[in-house]
């Protein structure tokens, strides 16, 4: 036997060396898809299984296998983002992170529904987005029967059970469950009121608000008292109707 890539003088080495030439791996990973040609390689590979969190984190109680993911974890106490966007000012902690942001600049879309047209820029939103069509709902409140698709929805609703009110004004005593209701309110007190009516002058700080007062011009009154003929545009003053 001649093989010009190797120099075995020994039976067992040259047999090990032709399992290795081979495309056969006969000793295989019970815990995932890896195979190999030696069972000590086997039993070296099975130990990533097992392997112990230990690295710690020295700040908080975050335990990893790897070093490069406490190092990655670090970055949340220490605020570093060394991964920055070359169009804008975004930075990021991971270069993962970074990489998804560049699709709102390319546009890039790569995960797409295989019911209907829809394409996202992330995994997750995908995930979220077949929910739609499938009803799931596995977001599950402990406290009420309340379920929904997406654990950032959960934690908005947990908030009406704790009263945990974290967005607060820092221009007056209000305090919101969520962002977007504060970035609302905020305009109370810069006076932008960037929703304006396509007929006439009118502007106003809400979509909604918007939407009722276009009914002003189309002479839509989809409030309807169920005791007699009236309707109205907007249900607060269907309210008081009800009451006489």
């Amino acid at each position: 036997f001649n093989d010009s890539n190797c120099s075995y003088s020994t039976f067992e080495i040259l047999r090990a060396q032709l399992e290795t030439h081979s495309e056969e791996k006969p000793f295989k990973c019970s815990e995932c898809d890896y195979s190999c040609t030696e069972v000590a390689d086997l039993e070296v590979h099975k130990r990533t299984h097992v392997r112990k969190k230990i690295h710690k984190c020295s700040i908080c109680e975050y335990t990893c296998k790897q070093p490069a993911h406490l190092k990655i974890h670090m970055r949340k106490h220490t605020s570093e983002k060394p991964f920055k966007c070359t169009q804008c000012e975004y930075r990021s902690t991971q270069s993962e992170h970074l990489k998804t942001h560049m699709r709102t600049h390319t546009g890039e879309k790569p995960y797409k529904c295989n019911e209907c047209d829809y394409r996202c820029t992330k995994s997750e939103n995908l995930k979220r987005h077949i929910r739609t069509h499938t009803g799931e709902k596995p977001y599950k409140c402990s406290e009420c029967d309340y379920s929904c698709k997406s654990s950032g929805v959960l934690k908005k609703h947990q908030r009406t059970h704790s009263g945990d009110k974290p967005y607060k004004c820092s221009e007056c005593n209000y305090s919101f469950t969520q962002s977007v209701h504060l970035k609302t309110h905020m305009r109370t007190h810069s006076g932008e009121k960037p929703y304006k009516c396509r007929e006439c002058d009118y502007s106003c700080t809400r979509a909604d608000i918007l939407k009722a007062h276009m009914r002003t011009h189309s002479g839509e009154k989809p409030f309807k008292c169920s005791e007699c003929d009236y309707s109205c545009t907007q249900f607060g003053r269907l309210k008081p109707h009800m009451r006489i």
